[in-house]
């Protein structure tokens, strides 16, 4: 099982702290961690950090965590991932989603209806382009050539490069069928071992279909690594997946959300993102139980967190992503290598 990290978020930009986070990647580098995945909300980009650790790094892989379809159009993706996988000696990682709608309609300005269509059409139109052909599409979103104009079909100046892997973040069924059927990797949130199937079973279906198997696809999933307490590590996590259950979407449309329903949380789900809807958001974060903050983290002692790992190896993950904690980065940087010595033990 391989370990990778993530850097940004939501507020990244705010602190303005790029450069404590490129040394605490470095240094993640040297311990081993096999990828590092930049998020893009609506803060800082994901693509432009990545640019810059491409020449401060060596060997740990560059992923976008993710770029949101919405923001760009598919040839622009294509152009910037053809040039970041040639800046960094082949070790982007393209990772994609389809946001949600306050963020697509909201930032924006697009539409964020049929967004498993706008994702396929997408990917198709990257192959197109990665595998060095001439960019002619036509689907429902996407027109290569504009029809009526004076465009023609392009073929990118830059090298084909078919072997960029493509990873998609997904959580709506359809969406995670898609996943087992094309990606190369799934960027898993709202996971838990012990209801593994409310994702996995769906993307070894859409495997299954195209031929493939799950053992094709690097599926990455992980949370927050702390030692001590479980139940006192457990609280200052609530407030977070409140947000994700309450704010990461739409009162009619929260991928998170339906997820952790569908994965044993129904009653909590719906409680506290009513709770955090209404303003309550403190009482949204007390009606976070400990157990599903447990089931969706690594915490405890040494014995607890080597008992996640082995859960989360045995349900399927190939790549555990981790979020350590400690009060600094050299903190940060003690947990995560006590977390990857105990990867090493299990593997």
């Amino acid at each position: 099982m391989k370990v990778s990290i993530g850097i940004g978020g939501a507020a990244s930009g705010a602190r303005r702290d790029f450069h404590e986070q490129v040394a605490f990647v470095r240094e993640a580098e040297k311990l081993g961690v096999d990828s590092v995945w930049s998020a893009e909300a609506w803060g800082q980009d994901a693509v432009t950090p990545l640019g810059f650790l491409a020449a401060r790094t060596e060997r740990i892989r560059l992923g976008t965590g993710i770029m949101q379809i919405s923001a760009r159009t598919p040839s622009m993706t294509a152009m910037t991932a053809l040039t970041l996988a040639a800046l960094s000696g082949d070790r982007f990682l393209l990772g994609l989603g389809a946001s949600g709608p306050q963020v697509v309609e909201g930032l924006q300005g697009r539409p964020f209806k049929a967004p498993l269509t706008r994702m396929r059409e997408t990917v198709d139109i990257l192959r197109l382009a990665f595998a060095g052909e001439r960019i002619a599409y036509n689907g429902r979103f996407h027109q290569l050539p504009l029809p009526g104009g004076e465009g023609k079909a392009l073929r990118l100046a830059q090298p084909a490069n078919p072997h960029i892997p493509i990873y998609l973040a997904t959580l709506a069924p359809n969406a995670l069928r898609y996943t087992g059927e094309a990606a190369d990797g799934w960027l898993g949130t709202s996971f838990t071992p012990e209801h593994a199937d409310a994702h996995l079973k769906l993307i070894r279906e859409g495997a299954q279909a195209a031929g493939r198997g799950l053992d094709d696809i690097d599926i990455q999933a992980g949370g927050t690594v702390a030692f001590g307490d479980p139940q006192a590590l457990a609280q200052p996590l609530k407030p977070g997946i409140a947000f994700t259950l309450g704010a990461m979407g739409s009162a009619r449309t929260n991928f998170y959300n339906d997820a952790f329903k569908r994965g044993g949380w129904d009653a909590v789900a719906r409680r506290a993102q009513a709770l955090w809807l209404a303003g309550e958001r403190a009482e949204a974060a007390a009606a976070i139980p400990d157990e599903m903050v447990l089931q969706a983290n690594l915490l405890g002692d040494e014995a607890a967190v080597r008992g996640r790992l082995r859960a989360y190896r045995d349900a399927g993950v190939t790549t555990l992503r981790l979020s350590p904690a400690g009060r600094d980065a050299h903190a940060r940087l003690d947990t995560l290598g006590r977390a990857l010595e105990l990867v090493a033990a299990i593997a």
